[in-house]
């Protein structure tokens, strides 16, 4: 009687496909490596899953392109987890704010160290680490310096001027680019495009806040809508920013997954696993003539006639 096959186990992936700059995994520059981390989603109040460079000195979001069904090749493995990762950098600023607008309620100044702080995110107080964080606290607080300390509060005013500065950036960038948004758009992949007509002003910023909406609070947003003095639309379908259309998703990657275990020496180059039995056996064997397993699955050259 022929054995019942077993059926293989769900093993975790040990590896994903990254799209990231060099500078990410620089590991020669600074005492650490570059490492995931949990923090909270300052849109969402959710984990999240970000990157945070080697010294902490640069914050990276994690987003993915996912699609059912979906597999890599990688060597003459096959990853299961078929999602692709983008690694870009982001202002730890977004990430911070939400911590000001909590201790804003009790309307008093406080060193920073004190209020970016989270017992279910820990790793939070790094963002203080990154580079121009601290310098840049002015954006959105009030400061104070009492002798050698300083101490900042959460101002409204000052975060919204510092919200606005960036719409307008990213109005100018699309405009550069000839990107046209609006309802002249039609493209379903908001490629870039030239408009038989300019699109509308209004069109602009609120493509660009619908983009900086996903960074901040609903309530954030809100307001910051109402200093860009542009007024609700009836239909939340109609004013829904386009990348939340796309069917490319660039959403947040949640951090259900611990990716914080591939931290650290995961960076560097590794030296190769111990084998075992049967890939000792195996590595025996004559493969004169045995193609690899990933050329059944490249598309087939034709010959050239002569």
């Amino acid at each position: 009687m022929a054995a019942k096959k077993k059926r293989t186990p769900n093993v975790q992936n040990d590896s994903w496909v990254v799209i990231a700059a060099d500078s990410v995994i620089d590991t020669q520059k600074h005492d650490s490596d570059p490492a995931f981390v949990r923090l909270r989603n300052p849109s969402t109040d959710a984990a999240s899953l970000y990157m945070l460079g080697g010294g902490d000195v640069q914050l990276y979001e994690v987003k993915a392109f996912e699609e059912d069904f979906h597999s890599w090749f990688v060597g003459q493995t096959v990853q299961r987890d078929g999602r692709l990762l983008f690694v870009t950098p982001m202002d730890p600023l977004y990430l911070i704010l939400p911590y000001l607008i909590k201790s804003g309620k009790e309307e008093k100044f406080q060193p920073v160290d004190q209020v970016v702080m989270d017992e279910e995110f820990p790793a939070c107080s790094r963002l203080l680490s990154c580079t121009h964080s601290l310098a840049s606290m002015h954006h959105i607080a009030e400061e104070k310096d009492v002798g050698s300390l300083k101490f900042h509060r959460y101002s409204q005013e000052k975060t919204m001027d510092w919200l606005k500065k960036k719409v307008e950036r990213i109005v100018i960038a699309l405009k550069k680019r000839n990107i046209s948004v609006g309802e002249g758009v039609k493209s379903t992949t908001y490629v870039t495009v030239k408009s038989e007509s300019d699109s509308h002003e209004e069109d602009y910023l609120r493509y660009a806040h619908g983009l900086i909406s996903e960074y901040i609070s609903e309530d954030l947003s809100k307001a910051l809508l109402k200093h860009l003095q542009l007024p609700e639309l009836t239909s939340p379908k109609e004013t829904e920013p386009p990348s939340k259309k796309r069917k490319l998703s660039d959403s947040p990657v949640k951090a259900g997954e611990d990716y914080t275990k591939f931290n650290s020496a995961d960076f560097a180059r590794k030296p190769p696993k111990k084998m075992t039995a049967a890939q000792k056996s195996l590595a025996k064997v004559d493969k004169t003539g045995m193609k690899p397993m990933s050329s059944f699955f490249s598309p087939k050259i034709k010959a050239e006639k002569k």
